[in-house]
């Protein structure tokens, strides 16, 4: 069975083409057959790995879905061998009109019919952006009824409240039977580990790439140990 891994969330910034590169290494490393998709039509950071090979497709027109573009998205989609798995990684101004367009058009029960699972991945980040990222998380449960993977991302800030964690927030206790699992991403010194990582983004750069690279000893080994535990939280996940 074919697998969409699409990653939504209508707050730019959080760390949505960090998930989308992460999840791509980890499958790829899983010897799964993978096709990669970029739709952000503002910041297509995701499309900008070389070696993920990935489709940049702008789904918008305007400032809603273009049908005729989505409807290549979809092609896409079911041209999937089977047990092959796609990676979406969507922006945050397709946000709204690309979570409505797949609720008013039933896309992902068409696509269930045709035996492709999907998954949805969000991201939920601490600091001030923490409300809209719930915000966005409280929008995808109640539109969608596919598994949900929440990835907590604490580079910006702790994402607690009044020294309560994620798992106490009313949108997570009301929903936790819709979510899949947490993905917890790595807290590291911002100063080496966060530095590295932050490099590592900006130069598209895959962690087998960075070991293979003429990078300082010290770095590939700080990015050895990050990736470790980020494969460690997916495998955990159940992906």
């Amino acid at each position: 069975m074919a697998k969409i891994n699409m990653i939504l969330q209508g707050k730019g910034g959080v760390g949505k083409s960090l998930v989308a590169s992460l999840l791509t290494q980890y499958l790829l490393e899983s010897g799964k057959e993978i096709s990669c998709v970029d739709t952000d039509p503002v910041n297509a950071t995701f499309a900008g790995y070389k070696s993920f090979n990935v489709t940049a497709l702008d789904i918008m027109k305007d400032d809603d879905i273009d049908p005729r573009r989505f409807d290549k998205l979809v092609e896409l989609m079911l041209a999937l061998p089977d047990d092959a798995e796609m990676v979406i990684d969507n922006g945050a101004a397709t946000f709204v009109p690309l979570a409505s367009y797949l609720s008013e058009n039933e896309v992902f029960e068409m696509l269930d019919e045709t035996g492709i699972e999907i998954n949805l991945h969000t991201v939920i980040t601490g600091g001030q952006a923490l409300p809209d990222t719930l915000t966005g998380l409280n929008s995808l449960v109640k539109t969608f009824h596919v598994p949900i993977y929440i990835w907590l991302n604490n580079y910006f800030g702790s994402i607690s409240r009044k020294d309560k964690n994620f798992e106490s927030f009313k949108v997570y206790r009301e929903n936790s039977h819709r979510i899949a699992a947490l993905i917890r991403l790595p807290q590291k010194k911002k100063e080496t580990f966060g530095k590295d990582l932050e490099n590592l983004l900006t130069a598209k750069m895959s962690f087998d790439e960075a070991q293979e690279s003429t990078l300082p000893i010290m770095t590939r080994q700080r990015l050895k140990m990050i990736w470790k535990e980020v494969q460690q939280e997916l495998s955990n996940s159940g992906l």
